[in-house]
């Protein structure tokens, strides 16, 4: 089938997130199974074209998008995913996609006052280029907030266009705590009709016009990226004021895992390590754990673990309760290696504990990707207390380089990682996990893990089970399929 993906995200060229990965992965493993499927994102100018060839649509042309009364010429740029055949339309506008902020860093969202407009200029693009590419999709996929409006737009700005008619639409939440929600000034701007628009509609809550909802009762089918968080955004806890949409919709929304694409994550191929490895031959595991205390300038010890974590330093990815427990934590024979940037509070919180404690603590503040395959590869344990978890990759890449899962049970984490002790009589566990969200819930599970890690053989088979475990995008892909079918099904 021809499947039209629409992402504010993909990996490798503009990625703050999963859905980065997803999106730079996903559309290979349709494409394996033999769908034709093209990818559509921003131009960004945070995007670093060097090594990839870009060249332009003659095609498409220059073309002219309405955003809020303003006509912004628009030009689209084609390239590929790499490896692959995937193509990748770049649709450019400098106006909305070359941003920076006070650092003088490029972006991708930003906090300023046309973040609506951004988006809505990009969704309009998407099905401009695709009219003018006269390549009508089966499936037009959709993903997170920034491209919500996008089914809307095809029912009913577009729907005078007849190209459409056998076009179903799949949207994907990653996060449904992120929903564009902006001022019913923003229909005007995206030209929806206003009386779409009052209390309770599909485009309204609390007010605002939410650009998620909107995606949520205008696509044909509805997926999230794990079975688990899909039960759970169905309640009050985790539904962030949308579980109503999705148990009005239960017939159409589906939990599909997240794949790994192990062409990028797997530590016997990987070229971003210094060191390889195999479960047959572990040896280049301590070479890399080695290699990575140097780089954080911090002595290496036999016996004792190193804990490794690649995240936005915020609560949601529970660092909360890490500031609750840190003195515990740091009482405990481990050294910690942190990569990622957030909240002010918690970036300023391990720059103080990597300045009080330059052995047993280490920050890196930003993104660096090599380092966050180093991380993995070279780390024995890998810490994600996370409130919620829509899916999580972090964990399953850790599993594939042998580095011990140690998470809070939600979402994809509870479906990827499991227990240890739980499944001791078995003797298949992957990893340790933990039910509360505070701080003494975390310190008991770290404590079990390093105790763990004190008996050899023990460990060596937990690092094997998880090496072992095939989360490849090949089986989830297979359930995206299933998922189009059933759109596909339902627009007929």
């Amino acid at each position: 089938m021809r499947i039209a993906f629409a992402s504010s995200e993909v990996f490798p060229f503009a990625k703050v997130g999963g859905l980065g990965d997803v999106s730079g992965a996903l559309p290979k493993a349709l494409t394996s199974l033999g769908h034709d499927v093209k990818v559509f994102l921003p131009r960004y100018s945070a995007i670093n074209e060097f090594g990839h060839h870009i060249e332009y649509v003659h095609q498409v042309g220059e073309m002219p998008v309405r955003v809020a009364g303003n006509t912004h010429t628009t030009r689209v740029f084609k390239t590929n995913l790499p490896d692959s055949a995937v193509e990748v339309y770049l649709i450019d506008c400098p106006h909305y996609y070359h941003r920076k902020d006070y650092k003088n860093t490029h972006l991708i969202y930003t906090s300023q006052g046309d973040e609506d407009e951004r988006f809505i200029h990009f969704s309009k693009a998407v099905i401009e280029t695709i009219q003018r590419l006269k390549w009508a999709p089966e499936i037009l996929h959709v993903n997170d907030w920034p491209t919500a409006i996008i089914p809307l737009l095809l029912r009913d700005n577009y729907s005078w266009d007849r190209f459409f008619d056998k076009t179903a639409t799949a949207i994907t939440i990653h996060n449904i705590g992120y929903q564009g929600r902006f001022s019913k000034d923003t229909i005007y701007k995206a030209e929806i009709r206003p009386e779409l628009f009052y209390q309770n509609s599909p485009i309204e809550v609390w007010g605002s016009f939410c650009f998620l909802k909107t995606g949520l009762m205008y696509s044909d089918v509805i997926n999230t990226v794990s079975m688990t968080y899909a039960r759970e955004i169905t309640t009050s806890d985790y539904g962030e004021g949308l579980q109503g949409v999705l148990n009005y919709r239960i017939n159409d929304f589906f939990g599909i895992l997240n794949g790994v694409d192990y062409s990028v994550w797997n530590p016997d191929r990987d070229p971003m390590i210094p060191y390889r490895y195999t479960r047959d031959d572990l040896s280049g595991k301590t070479e890399n754990k080695k290699y990575l205390l140097r780089y954080f300038h911090m002595p290496f010890h036999h016996g004792t673990p190193v804990i490794g974590m690649v995240s936005r330093l915020v609560g949601q990815k529970g660092f909360d309760i890490i500031a609750d427990a840190v003195a515990e934590l740091l009482q405990l024979p481990a050294q910690f290696v942190v990569l990622g940037s957030g909240e002010q509070k918690y970036e300023d919180l391990f720059e103080l504990l990597h300045h009080k404690f330059p052995d047993k603590v280490g920050i890196w503040r930003g993104k660096n990707e090599e380092l966050a395959h180093l991380i993995e590869a070279g780390s024995d344990m890998f810490l994600m207390p996370s409130l919620y978890e829509p899916c999580g990759l972090n964990q399953i890449y850790s599993l594939k380089y042998g580095t011990v899962p140690l998470v809070r049970r939600t979402g994809g984490l509870a479906d990827t990682v499991m227990d240890w002790h739980e499944h001791f009589g078995a003797q298949d566990g992957t990893g340790f996990s933990f039910y509360d969200y505070t701080g003494p819930a975390l310190v008991s599970t770290v404590k079990r893990a390093i105790e763990t890690y004190h008996h050899r053989d023990a460990w060596h088979k937990l690092m094997l089970n998880g090496m072992a475990k095939d989360y490849s995008w090949e089986v989830s892909a297979k359930r995206y399929e299933l998922m189009y079918h059933h759109a596909i099904a339902k627009r007929k």
